[in-house]
Order: structure tokens, then C-alpha cells, then sequence
């Protein structure tokens, strides 16, 4: 498995603007949010091993989240086609498993990940109440093969500072995962694909 890191988008950046359909057909939007305490977008996918890596505690963290005003959504970017375990009907399949009660869209034209400089799955980005950037990084230090136990410290963290009108700390650590699956010829130019670990 290729590690890939994530860009780093600017924090204070805007959150990209998105209108995506969910796994139960209708079509979520970033306007959907609005009044949210916070807005975590995170990018997975249904096969990644680091997404899988997560997956459990990454479920319980948004239910957590959720009840304290966190709003959140997923996006699967990956090119389905070569891909097919990544398809829209894999992942309602996947929600339902998985034990996802959160949106979880699809970015069939990858628009939505090149906005958000999307570059590995889970690539995570959190947003304060104004929709403004203010984490992305990772979940935690755990890896598929690290041996750390998997509990989302970092991110957290950060939304624990989000709700409490906090700033939060520097040091943010690149998320790492697989790189997203481009379709042919629609690779973006803006990430190196260098994993920082």
C-alpha cells in the first residue's frame, strides 16, 4: 500500500462548496451545515486499509461528535470504475456495516476532492461554526501496522477546542493513507504524494 499525505489546505480557507448524492439517493450540500458548532469533511473510501484501520472508532467519534453539535460528512472521490468496491451501491453497503450515521456522498467528477486539495484517504478537514478551516490532519497516530491503538486523539482534540471556542493547538500532523484513485487524466497537480512518516 502507497502512503500518501495529506496537503494541508490553508487553515481560515472557506469550506469548498459541494452538493453530492448520499448513499440513500438524495443530495446533501454544504449549505446543509450551516448553524453546525462545526463541520467535519472527511474523504474515505470503502476499501483503503487505513480507512478500514479506523473505521470502528472512527463510527464511534462521529456519533459522539454528532450529539455534541459536530456536524459530519464523508466523501468517497475514488475513480469507480477501476475501482468497483468503491461504487455507490458498495457503499450504502458499507454505511450500513460500518454503522455510519452520517452522510457518506460520492464526488463521481472528483471536484470535490481537487477543491479540498484532497489527497489520501481518510484526509480529514474540520471547520469552526463559520465554516472555516481549522484542523486537517489525522485521526491519530495509529497505522495499519504500528501497533498504536486507534482513538482518534487528534481529532478529538480538535473538536473538542472547536466546541469550546478554543484555538487549536499547532503542530497539526498530516493525515496518511492511500492516494486518491484518479481517473485517468484527471490527476490534480497541487500534492507531491509524499508521505511525511
Amino acid at each position: 500500500m502507497v502512503k500518501t499525505a495529506s496537503t494541508m489546505l490553508s487553515l481560515g480557507t472557506a469550506a469548498p462548496d459541494f452538493s453530492l448524492p448520499n448513499v440513500d439517493g438524495r443530495v446533501v450540500s454544504l449549505k446543509d451545515f450551516k448553524g453546525s458548532k462545526g463541520l467535519l469533511v472527511a474523504f474515505i473510501c470503502n476499501h483503503c486499509p487505513f480507512v478500514v484501520h479506523i473505521r470502528p472508532e472512527f463510527a464511534k467519534f462521529a456519533r459522539e461528535y454528532q450529539a455534541q453539535g459536530i456536524s459530519i460528512v464523508a466523501i468517497n472521490p475514488n475513480d469507480a470504475k477501476a475501482y468497483p468496491a468503491d461504487a455507490p451501491d458498495k457503499m450504502k453497503a458499507e454505511a450500513e456495516s460500518a454503522g455510519y450515521a452520517f452522510p457518506y456522498l460520492f464526488d463521481e467528477t472528483q471536484s470535490i476532492a481537487k477543491a479540498y486539495r484532497a489527497a489520501c484517504t481518510p484526509d480529514l478537514f474540520l471547520f469552526d461554526s463559520n465554516q472555516r478551516l481549522v484542523y486537517r490532519g489525522q485521526f491519530d497516530d495509529s497505522r495499519p501496522t504500528n501497533g498504536v491503538p486507534v482513538n482518534g486523539s487528534h481529532l478529538r482534540a480538535a473538536c473538542d477546542a472547536v466546541l469550546a471556542g478554543r484555538a487549536i493547538e499547532e503542530g497539526q500532523r498530516p493525515s496518511i493513507g492511500c492516494n486518491i484513485k484518479w481517473r485517468p487524466g484527471n490527476e490534480p497537480n497541487y500534492f507531491t504524494g509524499q508521505p511525511s512518516e
